[in-house]
């Protein structure tokens, strides 16, 4: 568990005690899972209001490139056939082009968002970094009202972080952000 930066427990009550903005205690979870099996890997899942919004595991970076042609697997396979050609598309396709990261960059974001000042990480070229930092209580209300027009300048798997803290810093936090997508809910997720 060196990877996370101690224990998970300890992490967790960082991000969700230590560092979450008050108002959304207790709406966004963060967790931790180990497969048997899976050697040092883990999948970590960002959660809000009960639903997984977030997964970061090497899988999902694997099934991103099958998803997007970058990697082609047919029918039935081994593991062997599964896992050929990763690494090389994650050297091909870099943190900043891609929608999926691993456990890895989770904790390695993790740990250059907690060793640098929150402004820093909040203008941070990686997405993931950028993401611990949006949900940040120390972040000021200058300074989220700031980041409004930033919102459709995010990759599309951070836009619902961003409007979540912004519905969550509003002087009336029922009225949600308005998404430029109208089939999908503040969170980004389909209705």
């Amino acid at each position: 568990m060196s990877k996370i930066l101690g224990s998970w427990s300890g992490m967790r009550k960082y991000l969700e005690e230590d560092m979450l903005c008050p108002s959304l205690r207790g709406r966004v979870r963060y967790g931790c899972t180990r497969y048997v099996g899976m050697d040092s890997d883990h999948v970590f899942d960002v959660w809000v209001d009960g639903k997984q919004i977030k997964r970061f595991s090497l899988e999902t970076v694997n099934e991103y490139f099958i998803a997007q042609g970058y990697a082609v697997k047919k029918g039935p396979m081994s593991i062997h056939d599964y896992w050929a050609d990763f690494w090389s598309l994650m050297e091909k396709h870099p943190l900043e082009s891609r929608a999926e990261y691993t456990d890895d960059e989770f904790c390695d974001a993790l740990t250059v968002y907690r060793n640098q000042p929150i402004q820093d990480s909040l203008w941070s070229p990686n997405p993931i970094v950028r993401m611990f930092a949006v949900l940040d209580r120390r972040l000021g209300a200058r300074t989220i009202e700031k980041l409004r027009p930033e919102i459709e300048n995010q990759p599309e798997w951070l836009q619902p972080f961003f409007r979540l803290r912004m519905e969550s810093s509003a002087p009336n936090p029922q009225k949600p952000v308005k998404n430029q997508n109208s089939s999908c809910n503040p969170y980004g997720n389909m209705v």
